[in-house]
């Protein structure tokens, strides 16, 4: 993965920024553009037929804007990472949600786009070693009596509950006989943090952050009914890792 292009399609409606943006990724050797797109139904359909690594998107164009069009991405089974490129910095907020990896502000920052770049490189390296060490590693968890396999991706978030370590995924509650402390050395090639002396939170699940109380907030996650709390002393190193 060092040394492999990384596969490119630009999508802006705007001629002129479009072209702007190719002849600033001619300074980086690994940038491959194998496509571009002129409105969020191209982008939609290049992105299937190409199966791009990176996507660079702008978000007003016509008949589908970027933030719908990276909604769809999002769902696909190997989605490209995302770099908005745009005129509009009210729309950061959303971006994050939509787990972009970088938020870039026309005209574009020759020295922002490499520290972007460089990050969606290093986000590829981790990939690439996380599919070559773990392609078969599985999580042992136990529920009625049955020991289930779980996909550490799938997992939203794990919990101490007095002397039992509970894990909550996709597919619903088990229990490992595992020390969360433990568990978490496991588990630190995945995207886990901790955000409380009880909590670990897989963080491609996070959506909202509220604030609480005296300095504490909580966290929603997607597609989970529970508020996960976060003791403030976890605050500032977990906007540090989640946000652009």
């Amino acid at each position: 993965m060092k040394n492999k292009p990384i596969r490119t399609l630009v999508a802006d409606d705007e001629k002129y920024s479009r072209e702007e943006l190719l002849y600033l990724l001619r300074f980086f050797p690994r940038i491959q553009v194998i496509g571009e797109a002129q409105s969020g139904q191209e982008a939609t359909a290049k992105i299937l037929e190409l199966q791009p690594d990176l996507l660079f998107l702008d978000i007003e164009m016509p008949e589908m804007n970027g933030t719908h069009v990276a909604s769809i991405v999002k769902q696909m089974k190997n989605p490209p990472y995302i770099i908005f490129a745009t005129a509009y910095p009210q729309f950061a907020v959303e971006a994050f949600q939509l787990q972009a990896k970088g938020y870039l502000i026309k005209p574009i920052d020759e020295t922002h786009l490499a520290e972007t770049i460089s990050h969606v490189e290093e986000s590829l390296m981790l990939t690439s070693q996380k599919k070559e060490l773990n392609t078969t590693a599985k999580l042992a968890v136990e529920k009625d009596d049955t020991i289930h396999f779980l996909d550490p991706e799938t997992i939203a978030y794990v919990y101490r509950d007095e002397k039992n370590t509970k894990v909550i995924s996709e597919t619903g509650s088990y229990e490992i006989k595992l020390p969360l402390k433990e568990l978490e050395a496991r588990l630190m090639s995945y995207s886990f943090f901790r955000v409380h002396k009880s909590y670990l939170v897989n963080t491609t699940y996070i959506s909202e952050m509220n604030a609480w109380f005296n300095g504490a907030y909580q966290l929603s996650l997607k597609g989970i009914p529970e508020q996960i709390p976060v003791s403030r002393n976890y605050v500032k190193p977990l906007r540090a890792k989640i946000e652009l």
